[in-house]
C-alpha cells in the first residue's frame, strides 16, 4: 500500500472519494509541521544562515502518526500544493522520515524511492496522470522559501526589539514586506493631504433629443490635464478652465445662438473579454463585486480547489489547458449559440515576469456554472465559484462588436459641444459576463451632419478636483502586484497583518493609516532606507525567483543582504530616542481629571488618562462593523475580544443584547 501525504483534512477527503477501492492511504498533516521557534531568531549567522526548525506544538501526535503510518507502507508519495509553501511541507515531511539530508546549506534526498506528485486540480484524470509520472521533491522551490522564510526572520526578530525599545510597546512588528505596504498607503495619505483641492465647473447643453458637453471654444479645450508624480506611480486628474467668474458669463454668450452638427463620426471597435483569473485579479473582482476581503476570498477559494470544483488558486499565470478551451467551446456552443464561440482558442499574454509555481489561470474543473446543490458549500462559495467560472468562460467567447458614435454640435460663435455613445452591434462575451450593460447601448442617435439644433436648455455642474485615492484591498493588491512586491499567496496575511497591529483602519473600504502607523512607518523607512524601498523589495523577488530557477545562490542573496543590513541595525541600536506616537485628545478623565488621549494596544486602540500610572483610568473603544445589523435587536454590531483575546463580533447593546458570532459570514 502507498501513504499519500497531504496537508488538507478537505483535500483528504477529497483524494479519499476519488481513490476509493484503490491500494492508498492518504494523511493530512494539517498544515505545517515543522517551523523555526517564535521565541528565538533561530537563524546562526556563523554557520551560513542555518535555520533552527522545530516541530510544532500542537504537531507532536500528528508526526508520531505519520512515523508510524511510514513504516507499514512501501511507498511514500508527496502530494502537497504546487507552490512553494507546498514544496516546503512536502521537504519537511522528508526530513521527519528521514528522507532527506540536512547538510546545511546542502540539501540531499537520500531516499530516491520518495515520490512527488503535482497537480493543479484535485480531479480523478489529474490525481491519476500525476500517480503515472511521480517526480522528485523540488529542492530549489524549496530553497527559495527558506531564502524568504529567513530573510522576513531576519527583518521581523531584529527590527521588531528596536521598536520596543523606542515606544515602549513589546507587540508592535517590523516586516520586510509588511513596512513596504503599510508606507504605500502612508505615503499615500500624506499626498492626500498636500493635495490644492480646486472647484471648476462643466457645461452641458440639452438639444431636441441629445444631450452634449461643451468642450472647446475657438477649439481651444476648456479641459487640462495634470500630471503629479507619487510614492508608488503617476496620478493624472482632469479640470476644466470655466470657473465661477466665467461660468455665467460662457452660459450668456451660449443662449440665443444657431447650432448645427457639424459631423458625425462612427467607429467600429471590438472589445475583448478579460483573461481568466490569476490570484490576484480573483481578489480584486471579489471586493469590487461582493466586498469579500482577500482573506476571506483565499478562504473560500481554498475550499473550492480542495473540492475539486477549481484549479490552484495562486497562480500569476493566465494560462488555459488545451482540454478545457475546448469543452468550453463546446459549452458556449450548446448555451449561447454558435456565433458566441471561437475559432480557434484565445490565449493571454501574463505581465509577470515569472507566472510562478502554478500553470494554469484559476478556472472549474468542469464546465457545471452551478454548483449551489452541494450542501457543504455556503452562499459565498457559490458567488466565488460563479464569478471563476463566468470569467474563465467568458475569456473563450466571442469579442463584441460596439459601434461609437460621436456628434459635435458648432455655435456661431464657435463653441463646440460633444455627445459620445456606445451601440452594441453583437454582445459577445458581455452575453455571459455583463447582460445588463447591453441593456443600456442600444440606441443610435438619429442625427445627420449639418442638422439644425436648438438648444432647449443650460445646465452646469459644480466640481472639485480629485485628490489620489485612498487604496482600499483591492488598489493595494493591484499595486504591489504592479511593484513586483510580494506574490499571490502573500497578499491576504500582509493585508491582515498591517490591520491587526493597528497601523491602519479603515473608512468605509478604503485604508487611513493610524498615527501609530505613521509614526512606525517613517522611522522605518528613514533609518532603513533601503530595505524598505520599492525597487529595493521587488528586486528581492527576482532573486528568490532566480533562486527557485537554479539561476542564483541562495546563501548569497542572504549576504548581500544581510551585510549592509547588519551595519545599519547597530547604527541604529547607538540611538537612544524613544519614538513618541501621537496622542489625540478626548476629553476630561472622570476619576482625575486630566486628560484623556487615545492610546493603542496590541488588541486595538483605547481611551486613557495621561496621568498614567497614577491614574489608571481606561475606557475601551468599539469598532463599528458597517453594513451589519444585531439579527437579535437591530442593533450596531461591534468589534469584541474574548479573556483569551480572540476577536468576535457583539451586539452594541450588551448586556440587554447578548448576541455574539465568532465570524461576520455568520451574521445574516
Amino acid at each position: 500500500m502507498a501513504l499519500i501525504i497531504v496537508e488538507s483534512p478537505t483535500k483528504a477527503r477529497t483524494f479519499n472519494r476519488i481513490l476509493k477501492g484503490q491500494d492508498y492511504f492518504v494523511f493530512a498533516t494539517m498544515g505545517h509541521i515543522r517551523d523555526l521557534p517564535t521565541k528565538t531568531i533561530a537563524i546562526d549567522y556563523k554557520k551560513s544562515f542555518k535555520p533552527e526548525y522545530n516541530i510544532i506544538g500542537n504537531k507532536i501526535k500528528v508526526v508520531d502518526q505519520l512515523k508510524k503510518l511510514a513504516e507499514k507502507n512501501n511507498e511514500i508519495i508527496l502530494a502537497t500544493d504546487p507552490d512553494r509553501e507546498g514544496e516546503s511541507i512536502s521537504y519537511h515531511v522528508a526530513y521527519i522520515l528521514g528522507k532527506i539530508k540536512e547538510n546545511w546549506p546542502d540539501l540531499e534526498i537520500t531516499d530516491k524511492a520518495l515520490k512527488r506528485i503535482v497537480f493543479h486540480e484535485i480531479t480523478a484524470s489529474a490525481l491519476t496522470e500525476a500517480l503515472k509520472n511521480p517526480s522528485e521533491l523540488r529542492l530549489d522551490l524549496v530553497k527559495a522559501q527558506q531564502t524568504r522564510r529567513i530573510l522576513d526572520r531576519i527583518v521581523g526578530y531584529e527590527l521588531s526589539p528596536l521598536l520596543w525599545k523606542k515606544t515602549g510597546k513589546n507587540w508592535l512588528s517590523a516586516g520586510r514586506v509588511q513596512t513596504v505596504a503599510l508606507r504605500i498607503i502612508v505615503e499615500r495619505e500624506k499626498e492626500i493631504k498636500k493635495f490644492a483641492l480646486e472647484t471648476y465647473y462643466q457645461i452641458y447643453g440639452d438639444f431636441t433629443g441629445l444631450t452634449a458637453k461643451l468642450i472647446a471654444k475657438d477649439d481651444i479645450l476648456y479641459e487640462q490635464k495634470t500630471s503629479l508624480k507619487l510614492f508608488s506611480g503617476e496620478y493624472t486628474f482632469t479640470k476644466t478652465t470655466i470657473d465661477k467668474k466665467s461660468l455665467e458669463a460662457i452660459k450668456v454668450d451660449l443662449i440665443g445662438q444657431a447650432y448645427s452638427v457639424e459631423d458625425i463620426q462612427e467607429t467600429s471597435q471590438k472589445r475583448y473579454p478579460p483573461p481568466p483569473f490569476t490570484t490576484s485579479l480573483l481578489q480584486q473582482d471579489a471586493f469590487y463585486k461582493y466586498g469579500f476581503s482577500s482573506k476571506m476570498t483565499m478562504r473560500l477559494a481554498q475550499d473550492l480547489y480542495e473540492r475539486g470544483l477549481i484549479t490552484y488558486h495562486r497562480t500569476d499565470s493566465f494560462n488555459l489547458s488545451s482540454a478545457f478551451v475546448f469543452r468550453a467551446k463546446d459549452y458556449i456552443t450548446a448555451t449561447f449559440g454558435e456565433k458566441y464561440a471561437l475559432e480557434k482558442p484565445r490565449g493571454f499574454k501574463t505581465k509577470s515576469k515569472m507566472a510562478q509555481e502554478a500553470h494554469e489561470a484559476i478556472r472549474p474543473t468542469k464546465l457545471e456554472p452551478k454548483v449551489s446543490g452541494k450542501s457543504e458549500l455556503s452562499s459565498n462559495h457559490v458567488k466565488l465559484y460563479t464569478l471563476i467560472f463566468n470569467r474563465a468562460v467568458a475569456s473563450q467567447m466571442k469579442e463584441a462588436d460596439i459601434n461609437n458614435v460621436k456628434i459635435s454640435i458648432r455655435s456661431t460663435k464657435n463653441y463646440l459641444f460633444v455627445s459620445e455613445t456606445e451601440q452594441i452591434i453583437f454582445d459577445g462575451f458581455f452575453k455571459l459576463l455583463n447582460p445588463a450593460f447591453v441593456k443600456t447601448r442600444q440606441a443610435k442617435p438619429n442625427f445627420v451632419k449639418s442638422q439644425k439644433l436648438t438648444l432647449t436648455s443650460l445646465r452646469d455642474e459644480e466640481l472639485q478636483t480629485k485628490s489620489p485615492p485612498r487604496f482600499n484591498e483591492a488598489s493595494l493588491i493591484r499595486i504591489l502586484e504592479e511593484k513586483g512586491i510580494g506574490r499571490p499567496s502573500t497578499y491576504a496575511p500582509i493585508i491582515s497583518l498591517i490591520q491587526q497591529k493597528n497601523y491602519v483602519e479603515k473608512d468605509g473600504r478604503y485604508f487611513v493609516p493610524t498615527n501609530l502607523g505613521t509614526t512606525i512607518c517613517d522611522y522605518l523607512s528613514k533609518s532603513f532606507p533601503k530595505i524598505f524601498d520599492l525597487d529595493f523589495t521587488a528586486q528581492m523577488e527576482e532573486r528568490l525567483d532566480e533562486i527557485a530557477e537554479n539561476k542564483n545562490n541562495f546563501i548569497g542573496v542572504l549576504k548581500d543582504f544581510y551585510e549592509p543590513f547588519e551595519i545599519n541595525l547597530n547604527e541604529k541600536k547607538l540611538d537612544d530616542s524613544p519614538i513618541n506616537v501621537e496622542d489625540k485628545i478626548e476629553g476630561k478623565c472622570p476619576q482625575c481629571g486630566g486628560n484623556l488621549v487615545t492610546r493603542f494596544s496590541r488588541y486595538g486602540k483605547f481611551i486613557a488618562c495621561s496621568n498614567y500610572p497614577k491614574c489608571k483610568y481606561t475606557k475601551s473603544i468599539l469598532k463599528t462593523v458597517k453594513g451589519k445589523k444585531c439579527p437579535k435587536c437591530g442593533g450596531e454590531i461591534v468589534v469584541r475580544y474574548s479573556k483569551n483575546k480572540k476577536r468576535f463580533y457583539g451586539c452594541s447593546n450588551y448586556p440587554k443584547c447578548n448576541f455574539s458570532a465568532w465570524r461576520l459570514a455568520d451574521i445574516k
